[in-house]
């Protein structure tokens, strides 16, 4: 494999953080190349807050479930779709800026783009990180404690820091089951293949110690009601629409 291949499949979710900082040049080097992500028509809807405040990082800590590391790892910023902008210069020309479903999901695919893009610069600088879907738990009171304006979306958090563990590399679904040719394959085919799935991941949960552990099990738990229902009234407030 080439650098970036092994670089891509050195990836790690780390959770556990020495508190080293990344220098200020290392995150603007890491966030230039990050900017080079694809962003359709190049309108680039998205944006990351810096949080750096330890009073402001104790209350992400919070409204994220009690993740520490959110606070410990060193570096940590939140991920945002931003219409702020477009906004301010319909504003100066005069003219409508009008948000429907397709500017949301813009807003979602820029910024989960750049958000790997990110991710990958830092780890190729020796960095570990991990994203926190935790803040979407009470995006209003992150919305308050981030002061965001109308026409900011957060999206997720991004933890940078140096590794204090080197976690296993947990299995991904064989290629088949994501990767299809010309149409979408049988449910039995895909049924047998997540089976598989399964066995390689209850070997994988073993060596961790969770004996007994399935990943069908966990999936069927996870859809099982809705997840942060509050999710819509909160981006709607900001000046979203999903129509």
């Amino acid at each position: 494999m080439n650098p970036t291949l092994t670089q891509m499949h050195d990836h790690r979710s780390i959770r556990a953080y020495t508190g080293e900082v990344m220098p200020k040049s290392e995150l603007q080097a890491a966030f230039e190349a990050a900017q080079c992500a694809a962003t359709s028509a190049n309108v680039q809807v998205y944006s990351a807050i810096h949080v750096t405040d330890p009073d402001l990082l104790a209350k992400l800590v919070v409204i994220s479930g009690g993740q520490e590391k959110v606070a410990q790892c060193g570096t940590f910023l939140v991920i945002c779709g931003d219409m702020r902008r477009h906004h301010l210069l319909a504003q100066s020309a005069d003219c409508a800026c009008k948000e429907n479903l397709e500017s949301f999901l813009l807003c979602t695919v820029d910024a989960s783009l750049f958000a790997q893009n990110l991710a990958l610069a830092a780890e190729s600088l020796g960095w570990g990180t991990c994203f926190i879907g935790g803040i979407r738990n009470d995006l209003a009171a992150v919305g308050a404690v981030l002061n965001l304006p109308q026409g900011v979306y957060p999206f997720f958090g991004l933890c940078i820091g140096r590794a204090a563990e080197e976690p296993w590399k947990r299995p991904r679904l064989p290629q088949q089951a994501v990767l299809f040719e010309n149409e979408y394959p049988s449910d039995e085919s895909l049924l047998e293949l997540m089976s598989s799935y399964d066995d390689d991941m209850a070997g994988y949960y073993e060596k961790r110690g969770a004996t007994g552990r399935r990943w069908i099990g966990q999936m069927e738990q996870f859809f099982t009601t809705p997840r942060r229902t509050g999710d819509r009234s909160f981006y709607e407030s900001q000046g979203a629409s999903l129509e």
